[in-house]
């Protein structure tokens, strides 16, 4: 019994997933792996889930780092590693070492992209990666008085060139090694070229292999989504912690700079955690944080399109009686008092403003997706439909509700009498339902 529950669930999710597979066809997705990231035993894993995600028609610029193993090269051959503002100091005796590091990196990323052991997640995978001069650097200079020598920052993205290897169905890999027009080789930052890279092919997502689930608030729980300002408050904060810290706060630093540069949509995702990949980008409730512009951008006006991911929103809360049952039919004549928020393609959360009469106005279908229900899509849904009303001449708006008084009542809402409501509206009044009235002027 449990493995046909297992099986049907696993079907469900499949089902569940096609938008997202529809979503995510043939855009283009870079995808940081840190040094860390190449030194975990899941990577295995990861690679494995990528090579999924090039098998369903995403186009992959893979970009890696490996700062822990230039560190370790550089102090087993008796080499020293100085950093000055937190970035290492590359001087001439050690650049031979970091190229022979970053070169093994990039061989042993290649290896494991061309198993094809049966009955593995790669068999039949015919997956082709392409390395390349894609990385034009220049030094980075002489600051407070401390020449940086050979370690660059990125001069130039060669995107035409990338675009053209994507186009052939290959997997573009980067690492941070740059060169320069004169023949020198720079260590860069992995951060930088994975941003940059992003920006210079408009990429559809930057994803950022971070150590753990995500950006985490002081009780340790997982922030699902992450505003611009939040973001830049969490990467400020983190930049003075640990060292695991410091990356993730790295990892911020480079979404930020790819959303100042119109790439709207970056995700920090662990590269510890078995498949967290696939649930960040193929399920509703996600695995990781999402720093994109969905705050007011994702909230609209909805359309007859939307009709379907409003009904499968609403459906659990008819069933339990929460909401007033709305056929198809129904809400597709409304479908004009409807808002709603969307992520990835998604309906998230909803909710309507019904006019009646010139003066009044009934809030009803407030509904969001239970996996986001603390990420404040409620608040703006009626902020957004307070603000409707009120460039429509609306004086007092209303609600009736058998569950969410509470939450009413702390947005300003007061408690009313049934005789309050325009008589329209009083003889559409169900008393079965025994919902509680409550208004607002405006």
């Amino acid at each position: 019994m449990d493995n046909q529950q297992d099986s049907i669930g696993m079907i469900e999710w499949f089902r569940a997933s096609t938008s997202y597979i529809n979503t995510h066809r043939g855009k283009v997705f870079v995808v940081l792996l840190s040094g860390e990231a190449l030194a975990d035993k899941n990577l295995s894993k990861v690679v494995y889930d990528l090579t999924l995600l090039h098998s369903l028609g995403v186009k992959l610029v893979l970009v890696h780092g490996a700062r822990p193993q230039i560190s370790a090269a550089l102090e087993n051959s008796g080499k020293n590693s100085s950093y000055h503002r937190n970035i290492r100091i590359t001087e001439a005796e050690c650049i031979e070492t970091v190229t022979r590091v970053v070169g093994g990196e990039s061989a042993r990323l290649e290896a494991l992209f061309s198993m094809g052991i049966s009955n593995s997640p790669m068999q039949g995978s015919d997956v082709r990666l392409c390395r390349g001069n894609f990385v034009t650097a220049k030094p980075v200079g002489i600051h407070d008085g401390i020449d940086y020598q050979y370690t660059g920052k990125v001069r130039k993205i060669r995107a035409t060139a990338i675009q053209q290897q994507l186009d052939q169905n290959n997997i573009v890999l980067l690492s941070n090694l740059g060169y320069s027009l004169t023949g020198e080789v720079f260590n860069l930052s992995a951060e930088e070229v994975a941003t940059e890279a992003s920006v210079a092919l408009q990429a559809d997502k930057l994803i950022l292999m971070i150590p753990q689930a995500g950006v985490l608030d002081d009780t340790g729980s997982l922030i699902a989504s992450l505003s611009e300002e939040d973001a830049r408050f969490y990467a400020d904060k983190l930049a003075k912690l640990d060292e695991e810290s410091q990356c993730i706060s790295r990892a911020l630093d480079a979404s930020l700079r790819a959303y100042s540069n119109k790439v709207h949509r970056s995700h920090l995702i662990s590269f510890k955690e078995n498949g967290a990949l696939i649930r960040e980008l193929f399920t509703r409730q996600g695995n990781g944080t999402l720093i994109s512009s969905d705050s007011f951008e994702n909230l609209r006006i909805a359309t007859i399109e939307d009709v379907a991911g409003i009904l499968k929103l609403i459906k659990p809360l008819e069933e339990n009686g929460s909401l007033v049952e709305r056929s198809r039919e129904l809400l597709e004549t409304e479908i004009d008092n409807f808002k709603i928020v969307e992520l990835e393609d998604s309906v998230i959360a909803c909710a309507a403003l019904y006019p009646i009469g010139e003066e009044f106005a009934e809030i009803a279908c407030i509904a969001i997706d239970h996996s986001f229900q603390k990420n404040g899509y409620g608040d703006r849904l009626l902020s957004s439909l307070e603000s409707q009303a009120k460039t429509a001449g609306i004086k007092t708006i209303f609600v009736l509700t058998t569950v969410a008084s509470h939450w009413f009542l702390g947005k300003g809402f007061v408690e009313a009498e049934l005789s309050d409501l325009p008589e329209h509206r009083q003889e559409l009044y169900n008393y079965q339902r025994k919902s509680k009235v409550l208004l607002k002027k405006l």
